[in-house]
C-alpha cells in the first residue's frame, strides 16, 4: 500500500553521521521518523534524540521514533550504514514490514543495489548517493544514556537519487521532501552514472589519505602523480561501465576542498573501524577485470592496505 499522511513517514536503517543528519532534519521539518539502530543508540534516541552540530542548519535537537527493527509500513527506508555493517543491518528492516515503501541506499560503492533488489522489491529500490562530511562523534549526558551528537562539517548537503527500476513520481516526491528538509536533493537521469559519479570522486580520496594516513591537501601536493594516476584509471573504469567521467574536472573539485579533508575510510582507519575497502577499492577492480581495463595503481594501493590489514 501507499502511506497517504500530508508528510511522509520516513525509517532511516543507521542513525550514524548521514543517517542521523537526515533524520533530524527531516524530524525538524514535521516528518514522523523512526531510526532503526542497536539498542543502545535506540535508548539514546527515545531518551534525547538527535543534537546536530552544524555551519549549514544550525545548532538544534530533533526528537525521533527509535526500535531496533521496522515493524510497520513506511513510505519510505533510508539505508545509511557503512558497507561493512549493511548484511547484518538488513536483518532489522524485514521485506514484509515494509509495505510500498522507496527502499533508498545511501552507501559508497556501486555494487549495493544488486543486493537490495535481490532481498526486496526490485520496482521500490532507488539507490541515492550524498555528497557532505557528517559524522556521528559522541554519545552525552548523565546517567547510562544522552543525545546521539552529529557534527555537519560542509557547508552543503547534496543527495541524487536514480529512480532506476522504482516509480519515478514516487523518487521526485521524496527528493522534494529531503529538499524541503534543508538538503539539496535532485533526481538524476540515470542509476549508472549516478553511482560512478561518486565512486570517481571518492575511490581515490579515500585509497589515498587511507594508505598515506594524510588529508587531502598533502596527497595533492606530496602525492600528486598516484592522485592524477588513481583518476585516470577510475575514470576509464566509469567510462567502460557506461558512465562518462571526466578525470581533469575531478582534479578540478580535488583543489576545491580544504586542505585539511579526510576521507571517511581515513577516520575509520584511525579509529580502528572495519573499512570500506572492498566496497570502494574491491568494487573498482572488480569492474575493472570485467571490462578488460588495466588499473595497476589502484591495485597496487588496494594490496597495500589489505597487506596492513584493513
Amino acid at each position: 500500500m501507499t502511506l497517504t499522511t500530508s508528510k511522509p513517514t520516513v525509517a532511516v536503517l543507521g542513525p550514524g553521521g548521514i543517517g542521523g543528519l537526515l533524520a533530524a532534519l527531516l524530524s525538524r521539518s514535521g516528518h514522523r521518523v523512526i531510526c532503526l539502530a542497536r539498542e543502545a543508540t535506540v535508548r539514546a534516541l527515545r531518551s534525547d534524540g538527535i543534537v546536530v552540530r552544524s555551519p549549514q542548519f544550525g545548532d538544534f535537537t530533533a526528537t525521533v521514533e527509535a526500535d531496533t527493527e521496522l515493524r510497520e509500513p513506511v513510505d519510505a527506508c533510508l539505508i545509511t550504514v557503512k558497507q561493512t555493517a549493511l548484511e547484518a543491518a538488513l536483518t532489522s528492516v524485514p521485506p514484509a514490514a515494509l509495505g510500498d515503501a522507496l527502499v533508498v541506499p545511501l552507501l559508497n560503492g556501486v555494487e549495493h543495489p544488486a543486493t537490495l533488489r535481490a532481498r526486496y522489491r526490485p520496482d521500490r529500490v532507488a539507490p541515492g548517493v550524498i555528497r557532505v562530511e557528517s559524522a556521528r562523534v559522541a554519545t552525552e549526558g548523565t546517567g547510562s544514556t544522552g543525545p546521539v551528537v552529529v557534527e555537519h562539517g560542509s557547508p552543503f548537503t547534496e543527495i541524487d537519487l536514480a529512480a532506476g527500476t522504482a516509480p519515478l513520481a514516487r523518487v521526485e516526491a521524496l527528493a522534494a521532501t529531503l529538499s524541503a528538509a534543508g538538503t539539496t536533493a535532485r533526481v538524476a537521469e540515470d542509476e549508472t552514472t549516478a553511482l560512478w559519479a561518486k565512486m570517481a570522486f571518492l575511490a581515490p580520496l579515500a585509497l589515498l589519505t587511507t594508505r598515506y594516513g594524510a588529508p587531502l591537501g598533502e596527497v595533492r601536493t606530496r602525492h600528486q602523480e598516484e592522485l592524477e594516476s588513481l583518476v585516470a584509471e577510475t575514470a576509464a573504469v566509469s567510462r567502460a561501465c557506461g558512465a562518462p567521467a571526466d578525470p581533469a574536472q575531478a582534479l578540478a573539485r580535488y583543489d576545491a576542498f580544504p586542505a585539511d579533508t579526510r576521507s571517511s575510510m581515513q577516520r575509520d582507519a584511525e579509529a580502528g573501524r572495519p573499512l570500506e575497502l572492498d566496497a570502494i577499492g574491491g568494487a573498482l577492480l572488480r569492474a575493472a577485470d570485467r571490462h578488460g581495463v588495466l588499473v595497476p595503481v589502484t591495485t597496487r594501493l588496494v594490496r597495500e592496505l589489505r597487506a596492513a590489514g584493513h
